[in-house]
C-alpha cells in the first residue's frame, strides 16, 4: 500500500525571505513603472500587465502615461482618446474601466487611490490581485498579490498539488508566501516573486541553477522535472471564424466606418461593416449581405482585397476584405457610423485586424490617390 504523501510544510521564511529580497536589489530589471512608488503608475502598470508580457507592456505603459500622466488627466480625457492610446495593447476593456475608475477617483476620493485592499476592490475593473498589488506595492500593506507568476513560484516551493485555479490550492499557496512574508518589506517582496517567476523559474525549462532559493524549493529536490507543477492542462482548441468585410468608398474617396458597442469585445472601437459567413455563403455574397444588414448600402461591385488573419483570446478569425463604390442612396450616417478619410481613419481607435487591413488597402495596386490618371506628360505604365 503507498505511504501517504508528505503534507504541505511551511517555507523557511527565516532564510528564504531574505535571499530572494537580495537577489531581486542585485538582477531587478529598470522597469519604468519600478522608478518610484507612485499609485498611479502602478495600477496602470499592473492593469497592462493583467494580459500582456513585460516586454510587450513597456511601449503601451510609457505611451499611456506619457498621454496621460495623473489620475485627474485620465479622468477629463475623452473615451474615445484613451481608446486610441490603448490601441495595440488589446483587452479593451481594461482601457475603459481605467478611464470609468479614474472619473470615480476625481469625483470620490479627490484623484488619489485608496490605500485599503477592500476600497480598490470597488473601483472598475480592479479585482482582487491588482488591489492587492497596488496596496502592497504602493502603500506598504502586508498582504500576497498573487498572479500567474506567483502562483507558480509558490507552487513549486511547496509543491502543492491539484488544480491552482481553485479555491483551495490557491489559499494553500497564499498561506505559504505570506508565511516567508512575514515582516519584510511587502512591495520588494511581491514584485521579487513576480520577478523570480518572470525571469528564473519559467512555465517549462525554469533556470534552477540561477535560482537564489533554489534549495527552498520542493518541486526542484523531489521531481524529475520541477515544470512538472504546477500541472498544465491543454485549453479547448480555440474556434475558426470566417468573416468578410467591406470597405465601401463614397465619390470623395472617404470610407464608411462604424463604431462598435461601448461593451463586449472590441467595445468602442470603430471598424469597417463585415460580419461572419452563413453556412455555404461563399465571401463576396457574405460582404454583400453584411454590408445591407447593417448599413442599408450597396456597392456597385465588390473587388477583393485580400485576405487578414488574427487571433483573439477565445477565437481565431480569417476575415476576406473587399472594396466598393457606393451605390445611392448612402447608407445613413449617425454617432456611430461616419464616413472618413483614410488619413482621418488612423486617427480613432482601430481594432488590430483593422490595422491589418489598412496595411494591405495601403499597399494594394489600385489605391491612387485622386486626380492620379493619365495627364499629358505622363507616361502610360
Amino acid at each position: 500500500m503507498p505511504a501517504d504523501p508528505e503534507p504541505l510544510r511551511p517555507l523557511p521564511a527565516a532564510t528564504l525571505g531574505p535571499a530572494l529580497l537580495a537577489w531581486y536589489d542585485r538582477a531587478r530589471r529598470p522597469l519604468p513603472w519600478r522608478r518610484d512608488r507612485n499609485p498611479y503608475r502602478i495600477w496602470v502598470a499592473e492593469v497592462i500587465l493583467q494580459q500582456t508580457r513585460v516586454a510587450q507592456a513597456v511601449p503601451y505603459y510609457e505611451r499611456f502615461v506619457d498621454e496621460f500622466p495623473t489620475v485627474r488627466a485620465l479622468a477629463d480625457a475623452r473615451l474615445e482618446r484613451v481608446l486610441k492610446v490603448w490601441q495595440g495593447a488589446g483587452y479593451y476593456a481594461r482601457a475603459r474601466h481605467l478611464h470609468a475608475a479614474a472619473r470615480e477617483l476625481v469625483r470620490d476620493h479627490g484623484g488619489e487611490l485608496p490605500r485599503t485592499v477592500a476600497e480598490l476592490e470597488r473601483l472598475p475593473g480592479i479585482g482582487p490581485y491588482i488591489a492587492r498589488s497596488i496596496a502592497a506595492l504602493a502603500f506598504g500593506t502586508p498582504t500576497v498579490a498573487l498572479e500567474a507568476n506567483g502562483v507558480r513560484v509558490g507552487a513549486r516551493w511547496i509543491l502543492a498539488e491539484g488544480d491552482v485555479r481553485s479555491v483551495r490550492v490557491r489559499r494553500t499557496i497564499e498561506a505559504a508566501l505570506r508565511a516567508v512574508l512575514g515582516e519584510l518589506p511587502p512591495g520588494p517582496f511581491n514584485e521579487a516573486v513576480m520577478e523570480l517567476g518572470e525571469t528564473v523559474c519559467h512555465p517549462t525549462a525554469p533556470d534552477c541553477g540561477l535560482c537564489p532559493v533554489a534549495d527552498a524549493c520542493r518541486a526542484r529536490h523531489e521531481l524529475p522535472d520541477p515544470a512538472a507543477v504546477p500541472a498544465r492542462r491543454r485549453g479547448p482548441r480555440r474556434p475558426h471564424v470566417r468573416g468578410a468585410v467591406v470597405v465601401l468608398e463614397d465619390s470623395r474617396g472617404r470610407w464608411l466606418v462604424q463604431r462598435r458597442p461601448p461593451k463586449g469585445l472590441l467595445g468602442g472601437l470603430w471598424e469597417f461593416p463585415g460580419g461572419k459567413l452563413l453556412r455555404g455563403e461563399s465571401p463576396p455574397a457574405a460582404a454583400a449581405r453584411e454590408l445591407l444588414e447593417e448599413t442599408g448600402g450597396r456597392a456597385r461591385s465588390l473587388s477583393p482585397v485580400g485576405i487578414v488573419r488574427h487571433g483573439y483570446s477565445h477565437f481565431t478569425v480569417e476575415l476576406h476584405v473587399f472594396r466598393g463604390r457606393a451605390r445611392t442612396p448612402l447608407p445613413a450616417t449617425s454617432p456611430t457610423r461616419r464616413w472618413i478619410t483614410p488619413r482621418g481613419l488612423r486617427h480613432l481607435a482601430l481594432p488590430r485586424a483593422t490595422e491589418k487591413m489598412l496595411t494591405i488597402l495601403t499597399a494594394s495596386p489600385d489605391r491612387a490617390s485622386r486626380g492620379s490618371g493619365f495627364r499629358r506628360g505622363r507616361r502610360r505604365a
